[in-house]
């Protein structure tokens, strides 16, 4: 487990190791306001040696922005100052600790205001919300670099903006939510315009040094067989304009860490690694990891039903010792195991128990 164990260092940040606490909403603050559990739950994971914590996603003060409730805020002074207690919290326990910024976009199902997207179109395909103005894409880029400056003044170790999973940056990447002919549609480079002026604006807010994070899904919120970029160029056209931009780490959603993403160009490579290749960014790796392979086969959903095995991650380490990938971000077996990078370091995940969803509200 040495490269594992290695310290990682971007922009103004150090990290002691290469595990990532994913951020995994919890809707476990009520009035979106982030109490003293919430400030334990994450301590608890530092304690453990989980060398960076990126928070469940956190929304931006914008009034399209929220979809579910209990999920926190980040704006408005209540939120700001749970938020300055989580940070402490995990601080004092010698954790790093970044908020994800979060815009739900299209997947937002109240009606007022209403859901607000590229286009006016929804996950599945069908007209959901309005399409954006020139006005309301300026208000939401100024959203993310005001939570983005939120972050920086309260003194958290970075940010990292959700643009994955069918939310707002991501309708715009998408050609399923994206059908606008002016230039923010079109070309992958046009598509991924929207999501470089939020990463534009967010880096002048917070300096040069300050560690933008950028999350990146192919699958959508109920699409699992989504594909954002079906080709290595077409992924490079839509990512070069946010590297550019200023993002520092790019995180690779996936379901399964060991799938190769392109099959047809690289029989093994997976999403981490492609976008590393292609960008020159460090890139962060996740998707089912600790967890056994035949739990994780069946759709995305069927994840949720029934408790999973646990599984020793001698490939993925193999994966981050050919740099593949620079971090690895750990999801469920960090809900069902606070102390599973302790444990990972160690060599003894023969101890960690296996994640069950049907004792999820027990879990923290």
């Amino acid at each position: 487990m040495a490269r594992l164990d290695e310290p990682f260092t971007v922009g103004g940040l150090t990290l002691p190791n290469r595990i990532v606490m994913a951020p995994m909403t919890r809707t476990a603050s009520p009035g979106g306001v982030p109490g003293p559990d919430v400030a334990e739950y994450y301590a608890r994971r530092a304690a453990h040696r989980v060398g960076l914590i990126i928070t469940e996603g956190t929304y931006i003060g914008h009034p399209a922005a929220p979809a579910y409730d209990g999920v926190p805020d980040f704006h408005g002074e209540q939120a700001l100052a749970g938020w300055a207690r989580v940070l402490r919290r995990v601080h004092e326990e010698g954790g790093r600790i970044i908020p994800q910024l979060w815009h739900t976009g299209a997947a937002r199902t109240a009606t007022d205001p209403p859901a607000e997207g590229p286009s006016g179109i929804g996950l599945d395909g069908a007209p959901a919300g309005r399409a954006m103005t020139r006005k309301d894409i300026e208000a939401s880029v100024e959203a993310f670099a005001v939570a983005a400056a939120h972050a920086a003044r309260l003194g958290f170790d970075g940010v990292e903006l959700h643009g994955a999973h069918g939310y707002l940056i991501d309708d715009f990447l998408w050609t399923g939510t994206n059908r606008r002919t002016d230039r923010y549609g079109g070309d992958p480079t046009s598509r991924a315009r929207f999501g470089a002026e939020v990463v534009r604006a967010v880096r002048a807010a917070v300096g040069p040094r300050f560690p933008v994070f950028f999350r990146f899904s192919q699958w959508k919120l109920g699409e699992y067989g989504a594909r954002t970029a079906t080709s290595p160029d077409e992924l490079r056209l839509l990512l070069e304009p946010l590297a550019a931009a200023g993002v520092d780490v790019f995180h690779a959603s996936t379901r399964r860490y060991w799938l190769p993403e392109f099959e047809d160009s690289d029989s093994t490579l997976n999403l981490a690694g492609w976008i590393r290749k292609l960008t020159g960014r460090p890139t962060v790796a996740v998707g089912s990891v600790g967890m056994d392979r035949q739990y994780g086969e069946g759709d995305f959903s069927q994840g949720f039903t029934g408790p999973s095995g646990v599984t020793g991650i001698d490939e993925l380490v193999a994966r981050l010792d050919r740099d593949e990938f620079d971090l690895v971000a750990v999801g469920r077996s960090l809900l069902a195991n606070p102390d599973w990078a302790a444990l990972a370091l160690r060599g003894e995940l023969d101890r960690a128990v296996p994640y069950d969803p049907s004792v999820l509200r027990t879990l923290a």
